[in-house]
This record gives C-alpha cells, sequence and structure tokens, in this order.
C-alpha cells in the first residue's frame, strides 16, 4: 500500500504534477513553513500500511561503521573521523577527575570517548539547508532570515521525522552485469527504467528508493571516494516524479562524480534538495540485500536531531516483506 493512498485527492495530485524549476529553489506544496519535504507523505496510516508486511525474522542493516582512517567526503577540508579517549581505568587512577578515593578508582572501571567528524560522514542524510540555489535553500528559506552564525534555524536534522516506508532497491550494478560499475558511470532513466523492469517491480509515490552501484565493493579502501558512479539529473528527476520521498546510494555522493554540468558541480544534490523536496541518504550498505535478491522491503531510518546540521547520521534497516 503506498503512502498517497491516505492523502486526500487534491494533494495527491498536486504531489504528482509537482515540477521544480530549473536552477531555482521551490515553494513547497506542503506550505510556508515546511521544512521536510516529501517525508510529508508518510503518516501513521501509511507507516501502519508498511509495518504489517513487514517480516522482522530477518533484518538487513543498511549502515556502515565509523573508524578512524575510514573514506568520507573531504576532498573540501572537511574534518575525517576522530575518537580518542577522555577516560580510562589507568588514567582515572593517576587523575581522579571524579573526586573519589583511591580504593574507589581501583574498584570502579571508569572509560569514556569523545568524536569529531563532519556530519556528512558515513551512512547519513542530507537535509534541505546543505545545498541551495545562492542565498536559498528549498521553500525560499534564506541566509538572510534563516541562518545564525553557527547553524541554519530552518531545515535542520532535528525536523526530520523518523523514516517508514516501501523501499527499493534497483540494482544497477547488477543490470549491467558487473560487480562494481565502472568510474563515473551516469545513472539516467535508461538504466532505471531497465532495472524496474528487470526486477519486474514498479515505482510508487511514497517509496524510498536506494540504487546499487556496487561502490561498497571498494570499502574501506580510499578508492571508494573517486570518480564514483552515480546518479545524473536526469535519473533523479525520474525517480521524484514518480513520487520518491527519499533516495539514497551506497556510493559516497548518490550522485556521479565529476559531473559532465559545466556550472553546477552537484546538480543532483541541487535538484533533489532545493527544487525537488527530496531527501538523500549516502553510503548505504545494500550489498545483503542484493545478494538475497531483495528488490521490495519495509525501510526504517531516524537520524539524530542534531538542531540546525545540515546532514546527520543514520542507521537505516530493512526488513523483508512478508507478503
Amino acid at each position: 500500500m503506498c503512502a498517497l493512498c491516505y492523502v486526500d485527492e487534491a494533494m495527491k495530485a498536486k504531489i504528482i504534477a509537482y515540477n521544480a524549476e530549473f536552477h531555482k529553489v521551490s515553494k513547497s506544496p506542503f506550505g510556508s513553513d515546511d521544512q521536510i519535504g516529501m517525508l510529508n507523505l508518510i503518516d501513521a496510516q501509511s507507516r501502519s500500511a508498511i509495518l504489517s508486511r513487514a517480516d522482522a525474522s530477518k533484518v538487513f542493516d543498511l549502515s556502515v561503521d565509523h573508524f578512524m582512517g575510514m573514506p568520507g567526503w573531504f576532498g573540501a577540508g572537511d574534518p575525517t573521523y576522530q575518537i580518542w579517549m577522555t577516560h580510562t581505568p589507568g588514567g582515572e587512577i593517576v587523575d581522579n577527575s571524579m573526586g573519589v578515593s583511591l580504593e574507589a578508582n581501583r574498584l570502579v572501571g571508569y572509560s569514556g570517548d569523545a568524536i569529531s567528524m563532519y556530519t556528512h560522514c558515513g551512512t547519513h542524510i542530507d537535509t534541505f539547508n546543505h545545498f541551495g540555489y545562492g542565498d536559498l535553500i528549498f521553500n525560499e528559506f534564506n541566509t538572510s532570515e534563516h541562518l545564525g552564525s553557527r547553524t541554519w534555524r530552518k531545515c535542520g536534522a532535528e525536523t526530520f521525522p523518523p523514516i517508514f516506508a516501501r523501499g527499493v532497491l534497483l540494482d544497477v550494478a547488477g543490470l549491467h552485469g558487473v560487480p562494481t560499475l565502472p568510474p563515473s558511470h551516469a545513472i539516467g532513466e535508461a538504466d532505471l527504467t531497465a532495472c524496474l523492469k528487470r526486477q519486474e517491480i514498479a515505482l510508487k509515490p511514497g517509496d524510498v528508493v536506494l540504487i546499487h552501484t556496487g561502490q561498497m565493493k571498494l570499502w574501506p579502501d580510499m578508492a571508494f571516494v573517486k570518480n564514483t558512479p552515480g546518479l545524473n539529473r536526469q535519473g533523479a528527476e525520474f525517480l521524484a516524479k514518480n513520487g520518491a520521498i527519499m533516495i539514497g546510494a551506497d556510493n559516497l555522493t548518490l550522485e556521479q562524480t565529476p559531473t559532465v554540468e559545466p556550472l553546477n558541480f552537484f546538480p543532483v544534490h541541487t535538484y533533489l534538495l532545493a527544487e525537488a523536496g527530496v531527501p538523500i541518504l549516502e553510503m548505504a550498505y545494500l550489498d545483503e540485500l542484493v545478494g538475497e535478491g531483495i528488490h521490495e522491503f519495509a525501510f526504517f531510518g531516524a537520524c539524530i536531531k542534531l538542531r540546525g546540521a545540515t546532514g546527520s547520521p543514520m542507521r537505516p534497516v530493512a526488513m523483508p516483506l512478508a507478503d
């Protein structure tokens, strides 16, 4: 059952007919203060519908783990993942940070740690303040009114709800009979429609669509980050206009890199986030789903509610459908 089954007919027609204007941010069809775009299609009934079909006897973890030296988007000078101990059992005997007796520190082994990372590190979701056009982001929020000294005051990760939806996996690498697509392979409408035909599956409004490029075969080698195969704008438009509420992939950037467009260095990000109101999931681990031939599933994912952040770690999971 699709998410739009419970949307009134006027809104359904408005959403399905919704067309972005090229290289311009869009007003949301959900109102002037909307910050979650197509995630508005998730409601109590759509969640219940997909969960009623989920087979919870097997759960697929679609996330990667975080570790020192992991691949990530660091080409623009963003910080790598770092972790360090803030307390160790032996260190507490020396430092006594808790101000207790020596006997207490010898009895209680206290360990603690801290991390530092770019918010787009590892498996994560991109929010609508991540990319826009000029000083505008989705729904015409702007830098002069809505961007503070530290964070955006609109469209941060804290606004995104837990995502329960039908998931669809499009195995583009499998379509081409390769474990990993060639570097910088552009995934357009032809690849996507061929995948749907090969897998005998149809897209429905309200779907989370995940694309298998095979890039996780390179993980954790740093080759993972170079010349990624991925969506081009044509492919992104095809999925968005077929009602996808979130689009993700098993690569670094979701989209093809480097882009062939002369001015827009991230045409898929700007289209989906600023024009179409569709969030992005990156670095999803899809190999187990592909290995078991599961192309339709119940998807669940929730990000950390980092107020104002342009992205947030997510640990998505998939469960096969019972029917």
